[in-house]
């Protein structure tokens, strides 16, 4: 299977379903197991695909399994949640932390010769913005474009393709592209790889053997 970055998804009923946006694979057995597939242009939503939905590839696109009309019922790639901002406790002053949940007060002057009123501070308590990916755990999300790095620290082009094999859904070599307006590709074999992330494909060989490979023709 050839999993190429913004490949158009059909459902079997020839429905476009979205675009690829990324491969979810396990960096350590190099399985492939789930896609991020992307739809909208402006107000754009991700959902995340099992692989085992997925029915077929051609140099069309991807189309889903019969059991699959549309991605609505697929969770979300990306869901934020927010939630009350806690300090740290490490940089309290002792006793502090036992005072938590004491509300702050604010201390508003009499005119009355009386002593001043305390009031609770009206401002509502700070929140923070947590975003979670709903992948397994341990999985990696490879980003479109996502950077190879050879050994000796060089950027040798950008992750265009993860081809897989069919039957295992486990990575076997993934198409790197270099230059801007010509394109030229490699193919760069999956036990190279020594480090997955996001934005990265870090490689257990130097540049010189990258060099050495050839050129996929057009």
């Amino acid at each position: 299977m050839q999993f190429r970055q913004n490949a158009n998804v059909y459902t079997l009923e020839g429905k476009n379903a979205g675009r690829i946006d990324r491969v979810v694979l396990d960096p350590k057995t190099k399985e492939v197991t789930h896609l991020v597939v992307r739809k909208g242009l402006l107000l754009t939503e991700a959902r995340v695909v099992p692989i085992e939905l997925i029915g077929a590839t051609t140099h069309k696109g991807i189309t889903l399994r019969e059991d699959v009309s549309d991605l609505e019922a697929l969770p979300f790639f990306e869901e934020t949640h927010y939630v009350q901002a806690t300090g740290d406790p490490s940089s309290e002053s002792p006793g502090q932390a036992e005072n938590n949940n004491v509300p702050s007060l604010y201390w508003y002057p009499r005119f009355d010769g009386v002593l001043p009123l305390a009031m609770p501070d009206p401002s509502p308590p700070p929140y923070v913005a947590e975003t979670e990916q709903n992948i397994p755990e341990g999985m990696v999300a490879l980003k479109e474009g996502a950077k190879v790095i050879t050994a000796d620290g060089v950027a040798v082009g950008t992750v265009e393709q993860v081809l897989t094999d069919a039957y295992l859904n486990r990575a076997t070599e993934l198409v790197i592209a270099q230059g801007l307006l010509v394109k030229e590709r490699r193919r760069i074999p999956i036990t190279w790889v020594s480090r997955v992330g996001e934005d990265e494909i870090h490689l257990a060989v130097a540049s010189h053997t990258i060099d050495e490979l050839g050129f996929i023709p057009e």
